[in-house]
């Protein structure tokens, strides 16, 4: 395209549609804040475009991508954590205000706050500035929804307890468990499935039964007494049934 031809990309998106008088009526005429849409300026957004592809296909190859055992929807003591762009709001849901009976309120109507307020944008900023200090009101909103958003984040990865969700998600080697056998049953029975999982792979509430080297008296021992986050009490059955549910989780996984 020659100069002053065909379409062309203006550096500025506050030129009014309608012409005025003052305003010449070829856009070339301002050297170094116009150029042609084809080839020149698309051609830099795709030189850029294929920059970032490469960067983030080296990334995904020299990291890959953590991968965690098989949903278990038995195992409530799993701590889902959402993916970084997200650990804002997850924080949010963690204060008093905004989580349990005001779960709504930081579900719903402070993020609908924050983005609905992307909606004033045009009206609180409809001057002719472009310099940030010259629009105190819209850089003052960006600067504290950015320094919430850093704030947020932060606090959430701090308060994370990295090593209980490695080991919620670690991937254990299945073992094959007889859910018909008496010992599963009563298992079942004392709510122990609820901690260590249907298949008792464990989660991050209780350890996983497939991989303990205990003898049937030792696990009779917590099963009455306790151990760590499990409370004493829990299996309410007889001695011949705690017997028969120790000796099921002694041998699971080994050859009889």
């Amino acid at each position: 395209m020659h100069r002053g031809k065909g379409m062309k990309f203006v550096g500025d998106s506050r030129v009014p549609v309608s012409r005025k008088p003052n305003i010449p009526k070829d856009y070339s005429e301002f050297p170094g804040k116009t150029e042609a849409f084809w080839p020149n300026f698309l051609l830099k957004e795709w030189m850029v475009g294929a920059v970032f592809l490469v960067g983030y296909l080296c990334l995904t190859i020299a990291e890959p991508s953590p991968l965690e055992r098989i949903a278990d929807p038995t195992d409530t003591g799993y701590i889902p954590l959402p993916d970084w762009y997200f650990l804002f709001l997850y924080q949010l849901l963690k204060y008093s205000y905004a989580s349990g009976p005001y779960n709504v309120i930081g579900a719903f109507i402070v993020p609908g706050i924050a983005f609905g307020a992307l909606l004033l944008a045009p009206f609180l900023d409809s001057g002719p500035e472009r310099r940030p200090a010259r629009r105190p009101i819209p850089t003052g909103f960006m600067l504290l929804a950015i320094a919430g958003i850093i704030f947020l984040t932060w606090e959430s990865v701090a308060t994370h307890d990295w090593k209980a969700a490695e080991a919620q998600g670690k991937i254990v080697k299945e073992v094959p468990i007889d859910k018909e056998a008496e010992g599963y049953k009563l298992m079942e029975k004392n709510t122990c499935l609820t901690c260590h999982g249907e298949n008792l792979q464990g989660g991050a509430a209780a350890p996983a039964l497939t991989e303990i080297n205990l003898k049937p008296e030792e696990i009779a021992k917590i099963a009455k007494n306790g151990k760590g986050n499990m409370p004493a009490g829990v299996f309410k059955g007889t001695d011949e049934e705690l017997k028969t549910l120790s000796e099921f989780v002694a041998n699971i996984g080994k050859d009889k």
